[in-house]
């Protein structure tokens, strides 16, 4: 198994324990309906992850694009978690209305909230569309 391959599913692995363990301890945030939230997002994250981590080596990318795509899918991942469970802490309203059932936090707090969701899904964006251009059918012949 080549490393990054290995290090993306030891990642993936490790996200997706953050996520049951948030389970866990959901009903105790502030805003449970966000730590319910906080808790899939691990999980799917992790697993997401873990998907990547098997077509890794399949890439056609430069060691450039590589590395973007890496530390990219990484960050979006992880604080896509952890921004969904500093909202349910907070109690934020902030791109989730539907999961913050009413609540508001303090001004400051709403836009921590949004901007780390939207640094992660200009993250996640960007990696994703690496890893398709990644994808693309081999060169003929």
């Amino acid at each position: 198994m080549n490393d990054g391959k290995r290090r993306l599913c030891w990642h993936g692995m490790f996200l997706f324990l953050l996520g049951l363990l948030t389970g866990l301890v959901e009903q105790q945030f502030h805003n449970p309906r966000m730590g319910l939230a906080a808790h899939l997002e691990g999980v799917m994250n992790g697993t997401f992850l873990v998907a990547l981590g098997a077509i890794w080596s399949g890439l056609r990318l430069s060691k450039r694009q590589e590395v973007a795509a890496y530390w990219a899918v990484l960050y979006g991942t992880y604080v896509n978690w952890a921004v969904t469970t500093l909202a349910a802490m907070l109690g934020t309203a902030a791109m989730s209305p539907i999961t913050a059932a009413g609540q508001r936090a303090q001004p400051w707090q709403e836009i921590l909230v949004t901007v780390g969701f939207v640094s992660v899904g200009l993250a996640i964006i960007a990696a994703s569309l690496i890893v398709l251009w990644g994808l693309r059918k081999a060169a003929p012949g």
